[in-house]
């Protein structure tokens, strides 16, 4: 199907375009405690076709796209086609070129094999300690080699080879006339086992200490600690201010070698765009686009370097080399944990949402379970909420020298911010 669908874009009346095909390999397992209730294998392929057209003057171009079955007969393709065609001619954005022919540095096209991830996951959560009050209620395990072929019209035709796993775990915990059930949802790429059961426990602990849970104190303006996933919000703020988009369409004023703080008198964040981590899922040699990946720092101490993005925001500020990142690094802090703890604090570790608006820097989340920490005893609490901005809060952030990684994010695995709103239960 791929060669059919080549043929008709090339004959088609469209300015550029773009192949997507993805065939993957997936394995799952559906696990009632620790016993197998329905196991399968798939082999699917999805292949993407994208159109780019050009208005009769060149002013404006657009583009639309779609999934083509590879079932579909050269007839449905090029229907399908033809209906992206005149699609793309309702859109009126500035033209821009697409990706050019360019090879990424190095990368690995080793065979993945489903069968012994998942192997490693079984054996991983069957290997989780369980007791009469804390345990594994049931989970599912999906895991995916993904082979994809990456075409366009300027020449671009690289591939590549990648696993793709996440597993969803219930556990449970219980009191006398009480309890409590959790849902954690894990991605990486290959089986990860120390962090898996790290975070299996961690869930465990959680639903253990909901069970004794007093009221989340008003406490006003309050140092707050982040040391769960959610931290990774907060640097998802700094991370979207310098893409393209948001720079083109103003919606970040972060200029290139300015402090993106007026003054940082705290730790002043470095967070760069890295093509690997360990046993992530983002481990990609090319974007969506088929532009190559690199490690490419996007922030040092607090000054913007470089942006990044899509290829349409990039040509519109004239950059040329820029990529879509898909795995992302924080350094930490020149301060341990057990230093940025000295002080009174809470510690939020669930939310029923977590939330940083990328263009306000507003954060928001109600508290689930968090321990308050008074400077002589901690206690676990529920309900409230945490707010602020990060607009204010990231002059006084503090980032622990620790680091932990999630999936595609390594970051300190303590983030301090001073002077959070903390509602409590009235």
């Amino acid at each position: 199907m791929l060669d059919t669908v080549i043929s008709l874009l090339r004959s088609a009346d469209v300015y550029a375009w773009e192949v997507s095909d993805v065939f993957t390999e997936a394995w799952e397992f559906y696990m009632i405690r620790h016993a197998l209730d329905q196991n399968r294998v798939r082999h699917v392929e999805h292949l993407t076709a994208k159109v780019f057209r050009l208005s009769e003057d060149g002013e404006t171009m657009g583009f639309a796209s779609c999934e083509i079955p590879p079932t579909a007969s050269r007839e449905e393709a090029k229907v399908l086609i033809d209906s992206l065609s005149y699609r793309a001619s309702l859109i009126k954005n500035k033209p821009y070129t697409l990706c050019k022919s360019k090879k990424a540095d190095g990368g690995s096209h080793l065979p993945i094999d489903p069968e012994e991830i998942s192997r490693m996951f079984l054996t991983t959560m069957r290997g989780i300690p369980e007791t009469p009050g804390e345990d594994v209620n049931s989970y599912e395990i999906f895991v995916a080699s993904k082979k994809r072929r990456f075409l366009n019209s300027e020449g671009v035709d690289v591939e590549e080879i990648y696993p793709d796993s996440m597993i969803e775990v219930v556990v449970n915990a219980r009191a006398p006339g009480h309890e409590i059930e959790l849902y954690r949802n894990f991605k990486s790429g290959t089986c990860d086992a120390e962090s898996l059961r790290r975070d299996v426990l961690r869930a465990m602990q959680t639903g253990r200490d909901r069970l004794k849970t007093v009221d989340t104190p008003a406490l006003g303006k309050a140092d707050v600690i982040f040391s769960t996933v959610d931290a990774c919000e907060i640097y998802s703020y700094f991370a979207a201010r310098l893409d393209t988009a948001m720079i083109y369409r103003k919606m970040s004023t972060w200029e290139l070698g300015k402090s993106v703080c007026p003054v940082f008198y705290g730790d002043a964040p470095s967070l760069s765009a890295v093509r690997e981590l360990p046993n992530s899922s983002a481990n990609r040699l090319y974007d969506a686009e088929g532009a190559p990946i690199r490690d490419l720092p996007l922030l040092e101490n607090g000054i913007a370097r470089n942006y990044h993005g899509s290829r349409m925001f990039s040509a519109y500020l004239g950059l040329e080399d820029s990529f879509i990142p898909s795995n992302y690094v924080v350094e930490g802090g020149i301060r341990g944990e057990s230093e940025l703890r000295q002080d009174p604090y809470l510690e939020v570790v669930e939310f029923s949402d977590f939330q940083v608006d990328v263009v306000t820097g507003d954060l928001f989340g109600e508290i689930r379970l968090a321990y308050w920490h008074d400077g002589e005893k901690t206690v676990a609490v529920s309900g409230g909420s945490v707010s602020g901005s990060m607009l204010d809060l990231a002059e006084n952030m503090a980032l622990s020298s620790e680091t932990v990684q999630y999936n595609n994010w390594r970051i300190p695995s303590v983030t301090l911010l001073k002077g959070v709103t903390v509602t409590g239960i009235v």
